[in-house]
């Protein structure tokens, strides 16, 4: 079974470099999509081609928007907006699904309503399947330095909400795993998790040390979800203490070509699950003029 994850970066601009190439001969069975920025009425029609899409846009718009492609129709689909966009190969309705999303953990209803998650019990196999796009935040107020930043500081606030929502995630994603083995089910988290976990994702990690999606406090919370009995980083196990693969490069200057990346795309498995991963790793596109997204798909072949 073949299953990727990919931060398209504008489900539009997407199809226009080139999407759709990639999904009929990569052929996955699975795909979690992030930052598909689309109101459901806007999603280029024929664009999923085969597949079933589950998706939730959120509430901001141009921004966001979360999805899971598969071949099959989903047995389950699970939100925190409580509702979700749900079409058959080939549907244009825009109708959207209202369901129990059950209880969320504390702190996690600030977000709620922002498209950052989607979850789905696959109809073909005993996995539940997440797509995630955590906030990227920003600095805490004593990194901040005037003149020295893309964004205008602003006093640690970004930094503050994506704290927030890493400590409301983790006791949500403790739940969602456990809530899938009570009912026999493997559990495989992928997305955009805007950190970048050790000195082997992230390209000059020295200078990296006080940046956004670098920051101590960040790994280490990624640490904590990680051990041989909860969660397993499935490409990292195949790529053990190697420079990547990155899966994200700046639009700027000549990041892409001198693979100037970071790893923020994650499968993040059981571990019963990882152990049948066969292959892993990201489809890094041609040449900087050849590039989907600023996010490169990230695949795993598992052999269930």
């Amino acid at each position: 079974m073949r299953i990727a994850t990919f931060n398209i970066n504008g489900i539009r601009a997407a199809q226009r470099r080139g999407f759709e190439d990639w999904l009929r001969e990569r052929n996955p069975d699975v795909v979690a999509l992030q930052e598909v920025r689309a109101p459901a009425a806007a999603i280029p029609q024929g664009v999923f081609g085969k597949y079933h899409l589950a998706y939730d846009e959120g509430t901001l718009p141009g921004r966001n928007g979360v999805g899971i492609l598969t071949l099959h129709e989903p047995a389950a689909v699970r939100t925190w907006s409580g509702t979700a966009l749900l079409r058959l190969p080939g549907e244009e309705h825009v109708d959207r699904i209202e369901f129990d999303r059950g209880a969320m953990a504390r702190g996690l209803s600030e977000f709620a309503h922002e498209g950052r998650y989607v979850e789905v019990d696959l109809a073909d196999a005993p996995i539940t399947v997440a797509s995630l796009y955590l906030p990227k935040g920003g600095l805490p107020a004593h990194l901040q330095k005037p003149g020295r930043m893309r964004d205008e500081p602003d006093g640690g606030v970004r930094y503050q909400r994506k704290m927030r929502f890493l400590s409301a995630f983790a006791r949500q994603l403790t739940r969602s795993r456990l809530a899938a083995r009570a009912q026999g089910r493997e559990f495989l988290i992928m997305g955009d998790f805007n950190v970048a976990h050790t000195r082997y994702d992230v390209r000059n990690w020295r200078r990296r040390g006080q940046a956004e999606g670098f920051l101590p406090e960040e790994r280490a919370w990624f640490d904590s979800l990680l051990s041989p009995r909860t969660l397993v980083d499935v490409v990292r196990r195949h790529h053990p203490e190697v420079d990547g693969p990155y899966s994200w490069w700046s639009w700027l200057g000549e990041s892409f070509a001198s693979d100037s990346g970071w790893r923020i795309d994650y499968h993040l498995a059981t571990p019963r699950l990882a152990r049948t991963a066969i292959s892993a790793g990201t489809d890094r596109d041609p040449a900087p003029d050849r590039r989907i997204s600023d996010h490169a798909p990230v695949v795993v072949d598992y052999d269930i």
